[in-house]
């Protein structure tokens, strides 16, 4: 695990919508896995700031037809190269490349039959273009309070830099 450090390293502050839909993924995550993403003693606004600082990749998506990334913790944002206003802008297909888009979109279709995948890998790209392998991710459908489906979430802490034509590590990585 290799990082920029010039990717901001903490959150000011978590809005209320931030808290709302960190409690949605951490209550889905127990609702289908059937234990907890990480310790939920605190308040909402605690638990919400365990998660941005949690040392594994977690980012989720909205269920537009188009789905777009509404939040990724510090681990994520370092990960994909860029700061949180940029990731919320970002169609969560972007973060595949378009060869890999078809394997992403099987993958999100399982999830959604299932409510979650929990041995997925694949090959993402950053926002400059730096690939990798991510390995032993769970997926899984975030819903609201009344059981709605709202989005899809993933967490992994298991990626490996590669080389240019995606074949292994990078040399010196």
């Amino acid at each position: 695990m290799v990082f920029d450090d010039s990717m901001p390293d903490s959150q000011a502050s978590q809005s209320p919508v931030d808290v709302t839909h960190v409690q949605r993924l951490l209550d889905s995550f127990r609702r289908y896995l059937g234990y907890d993403l990480i310790p939920r003693d605190g308040t909402p606004e605690e638990q919400a700031q365990r998660l941005y600082e949690w040392p594994a990749v977690v980012v989720s998506h909205g269920c537009e037809e188009d789905p777009i990334i509404n939040y990724g913790n510090q681990t994520a944002l370092r990960l994909w190269e860029v700061d949180a206003a940029t990731l919320r802008t970002m169609p969560s297909r972007k973060t595949a490349e378009p060869v890999h888009r078809d394997e992403r979109a099987r993958l999100l279709e399982r999830t959604a039959r299932q409510g979650y995948v929990d041995d997925y890998q694949g090959i993402r790209i950053s926002s400059t273009g730096r690939r990798f392998r991510i390995e032993q991710a769970i997926v899984w459908n975030i819903v609201d309070e009344t059981g709605r489906y709202v989005g899809q979430a993933a967490t992994f802490d298991r990626w490996t830099p590669l080389d240019a034509a995606g074949e292994g590590p990078q040399s010196g990585a």
